[in-house]
């Protein structure tokens, strides 16, 4: 394709969209003023069921559609990555030495892993209620695990790190989504509408009705969609080398 077909095709395309743009920029309130339709809207829904946590609210109830857009944007990267990064035909895999971790490294690695893991697992379990979330804690809980290739060698990171459990774990877990999503329909509703479960009482890890499962869902999507991309780049650097393979 020739640069002024490319830039023809960029005009056609880009066009509508910053007519749009500019059509919602000027529609929008002024900076600063005391009316604010979408955020007041946003918090009444989250407290009228029961999700402290009006960001939550917003991810996994009123604009759940968009989250899934989201974490399907996610898993489509780790799946490209796979495919890309793969092993190819003139590459063969040699073993790493173990490396030289100066101690202080390694004690702050290995002392600050269970922390930053249960952290995240925190973050997660706790979205519906206090900032943070799924997206949040599972980027906390991937990177938790690769401070034991700083604390440690790469051969430990691998010991807890089974790559086909994770990539296992990456595809349920965004099944689970669509899944409760599917369940508002058979239950005669919308889709991911959260009207499956009671939505508890205010302020508990019970509250929310569906929040906390979709709020789980991403959040062990995220985190094994990290482990995955890291893996693979780290199987890069570190253990597969040029030359002639089988």
């Amino acid at each position: 394709m020739s640069r002024r077909a490319r830039l023809w095709l960029l005009a056609l395309g880009g066009a509508p969209l910053a007519a749009l743009l500019v059509a919602a920029c000027l529609r929008l309130p002024a900076f600063g003023g005391p009316h604010h339709p979408y955020g007041d809207r946003a918090v009444r829904a989250a407290l009228g069921r029961r999700t402290a946590n009006t960001v939550a609210s917003v991810n996994f109830d009123q604009r759940a559609f968009d989250t899934m857009g989201e974490m399907a944007i996610l898993f489509a990267a780790v799946l490209g990555c796979v495919v890309l990064l793969r092993q190819a035909r003139d590459e063969h895999r040699e073993r790493p030495s173990p490396a030289e971790v100066a101690r202080p490294v390694r004690r702050y690695a290995l002392i600050v892993l269970p922390v930053a893991l249960v952290t995240g697992l925190y973050v997660i379990a706790h979205g519906q209620l206090s900032p943070g979330g799924g997206f949040q804690g599972g980027v906390v809980a991937a990177g938790a695990l690769h401070l034991l290739y700083l604390g440690a060698d790469y051969a430990a990171l691998e010991r807890v790190r089974p790559v086909e459990t994770y990539e296992a774990g990456d595809a349920l877990s965004a099944s689970a989504y669509l899944v409760l999503g599917l369940a508002g329909l058979l239950a005669g509703t919308a889709f991911l509408a959260n009207t499956l479960l009671p939505y508890g009482t205010f302020n508990t890890l019970s509250s929310g009705g569906t929040v906390p499962l979709l709020n789980a869902a991403i959040g062990v999507e995220v985190a094994c969609a990290v482990v995955v991309l890291l893996a693979r780049f780290l199987d890069q650097a570190v253990e597969i080398e040029e030359g002639n393979g089988p």
